[in-house]
């Protein structure tokens, strides 16, 4: 012991020598840097981070360095274009409150608007009207660029390049102020030097901080943001405690999650562990990813006697996105546990389906209230489509947003045509005949955004099999190849009880299918999705994405195995029907029919070791007069 405490006390000085010696040679490496000293706040590019690149999305802007250094995934475009459409009609809604009106590039005022009226009568009629209002009572505007004394205080805590603030200061009308942060330090420089670039220093204020300590330092409630905007790299569960203290009340909060695999059922304890609720692996599993968000969100509010109320919530691409109002009311609070969620007890069920008689699976809690605010998201949708040249993805925006707008808000989750179908093993029905189905039995019935083929309705569970019962017998299905036991087989042995009609209704055919509206992304490029996460280092993920992503796919499978050493390694164990003499395929048995396979000698140790077990398994080779074959060693 006297040793080993001897080696650690010495240990200390020579660590720090060590570090002593380091930090000699920065101070000199800082002294003979090619870059000003006016490179040490970021005001002009150094030469030891050159840009590699430079993208310009929306009306920003921005260098990027050439290294992983600071993430930025040109995917989500849509995500930071709709962010800017939602922040914008929020802050119409914030300003007019307090008397003040927002300007929009590209828009019309239409109330200032008169055809008939030449440019001069024009003019006469606003002095008029500025003369008889009173000094207090004259309209104030807040315009794009422009500081908004009474704006919104906007904080993006994961800032990384600083895109989506500077795209805000350009493009949203009545801000106070932007906060762009981030934990690197790298990332801050970056930061500071588009803002610079955009020229937005007015606005947007870079800053270097742990978000979560930053939301926590901002829970009184005259330092509280008016927007907060959380885009993490994977899940935001760490942040979302301190996002809902810091918020301001009636404030917005945006949230992005990209751990789909975790949202959509692939691990449901991680999904426990992260958001308090359990995932299911269904076909609904992007629907279910919203409300459970919607969930976890409400849960942390609650603690600190507020809670949420969702004004759109949208999955997209590989992520969901939701757009929520935080409130203090003590009264919402206590309602929740018996409204948004079900109190913990049994399911009124029976321990198996009635239908298909297979287990339930219970997942959740989850939000059960509508997870849109449909008249906010018609404000938004309408001021996308008289404005369409605002955003480079507007299109898909209005898509998105029609079929949003055409769900049935008081119906959770869905069904799918392809699920339906298979379930039963019979051929798919058009979208437009199950849809019409449902109308002419009396139900109401929508789409999803979240879904191509989903089919949201109120229809009971037994109502929608015996439409699928029907449409069966339009499309026979060989029932001798079904299993007695199979979900198929116990369905279609019950008889329907509705006889279901198929004939096309005019309004089985929603408005945004007729238009042609662009609901869902084509791909925009090759292997495009979730991006690698930025190193501080700046090293790049891999020289070669295409070579990484071949070596990493199924990694977690086992190799296939060579047919012949397959066989040669069945054929060292014993055919259990020969045995009994029932087997009947001879020679062209997979086993061995050799009856010294299961005979060991009495010389010959029954251990585990492999040598032993394979100079027995060698034996019947021997014996059948053939040599081993491949792989039985």
């Amino acid at each position: 012991m006297s040793h080993a405490r001897t080696v650690l006390w010495l240990s200390c000085p020579l660590r720090l020598a060590r570090i002593l010696c380091r930090a000699q040679l920065m101070k000199h490496k800082t002294q003979r840097s090619p870059c000003p000293p006016a490179m040490e706040n970021g005001t002009q590019p150094c030469e030891e981070h050159p840009p590699a690149a430079t993208v310009t999305e929306g009306a920003a802007k921005i260098v990027f360095p050439n290294a992983n250094e600071v993430f930025y995934n040109p995917v989500q475009e849509f995500n930071r274009d709709l962010t800017c459409a939602v922040i914008t009609e929020f802050a119409r809604i914030h300003l007019e409150t307090k008397g003040i009106q927002i300007k929009v590039p590209g828009e019309k005022d239409l109330q200032k608007e008169s055809e008939n009226l030449s440019e001069q009568e024009k003019e006469t009629a606003e002095q008029k009207e500025l003369e008889n209002l009173d000094p207090g009572d004259q309209t104030r505007t807040a315009a794009v660029g422009e500081i908004c004394e009474e704006g919104l205080r906007v904080l993006e805590g994961l800032a990384a390049s600083g895109l989506r603030s500077i795209r805000f200061a350009l493009e949203v009308p009545g801000l106070q102020s932007v906060v762009a942060n981030d934990a690197s330090a790298r990332a801050v420089e970056l930061i500071d030097r588009n803002v610079q670039l955009n020229g937005v220093t007015h606005l947007v204020h870079p800053n270097q901080a742990d978000a979560r300590m930053l939301m926590y330092q901002h829970q009184k409630a005259s330092e509280r943001f008016d927007v907060i905007d959380l885009d993490p790299y994977g899940s935001p569960a760490p942040f979302l405690d301190a996002a809902v203290q810091a918020v301001n009340d009636g404030g917005l909060l945006c949230v992005t999650c990209t751990d789909m695999a975790v949202l959509a059922g692939n691990s449901g304890e991680t999904c426990y562990s992260k958001y308090g609720a359990m995932a299911l692996k269904s076909r609904a599993c992007h629907e279910m990813a919203l409300r459970i968000v919607l969930h976890s969100l409400d849960l942390h509010a609650n603690c600190y006697q507020r809670y949420v109320v969702p004004l759109l919530s949208i999955s997209a691409d590989f992520y969901v996105r939701v757009f929520v109002r935080v409130f203090t009311g003590q009264a919402k609070v206590k309602s929740s546990a018996r409204i948004k969620f079900s109190a913990a007890c049994g399911p009124p069920v029976t321990p198996e389906c009635e239908h298909c008689g297979q287990r339930h699976q219970l997942g959740g809690p989850m939000w059960a209230d509508p997870i849109h605010d449909l008249d906010f998201v018609g404000r938004v949708l309408e001021a996308v489509t008289t404005n369409p040249g605002r955003f480079h993805t507007s299109k898909r925006i209005q898509g998105v947003l029609s079929v949003v707008t055409e769900e049935l808000p008081d119906v959770p989750l869905y069904y799918t045509l392809d699920q339906l179908s298979s379930t039963i093993h019979c051929n798919t029905p058009s979208l437009l005949q199950l849809r019409s189905a449902l109308l002419h039995a009396g139900f109401r019935v929508s789409l999803s955004h979240a879904c191509k083929n989903a089919v949201k309705t109120d229809a009971p569970p037994l109502a929608l099999w015996d439409i699928m019962r029907c449409w069966e017998k339009e499309c026979p299905v060989k029932r001798e190849r079904l299993s007695e036991s199979s979900p198929a087989s116990r369905i279609l042995a019950v008889e329907p009880r509705l006889k279901a009609n198929f004939n096309i209704r005019e309004d089985a055919n929603p408005s945004s299918r007729q238009q042609g509206l662009k609901r869902f992304q084509a791909n925009p490029e090759a292997n495009w999705g979730p991006r690698p996460r930025a190193r501080p280092g700046g090293k790049a993920a891999s020289k070669d994405p295409e070579e990484r992503r071949r070596l990493l796919q199924n990694k977690r499978k086992e190799i296939a195995e060579d047919p012949v050493q397959r066989a040669a390694r069945l054929k060292t164990f014993p055919c259990k029907r020969f045995k009994e003499g029932t087997c009947q395929r001879g020679d062209q048995c997979c086993y061995s029919h050799s009856p010294a396979a299961p005979v060991a000698s009495a010389d010959t140790p029954l251990t585990d070791c492999p040598e032993t077990i394979t100079k027995i398994s060698a034996k019947p080779e021997a014996a059948g007069g053939g040599a081993a074959g491949p792989g039985v060693d």
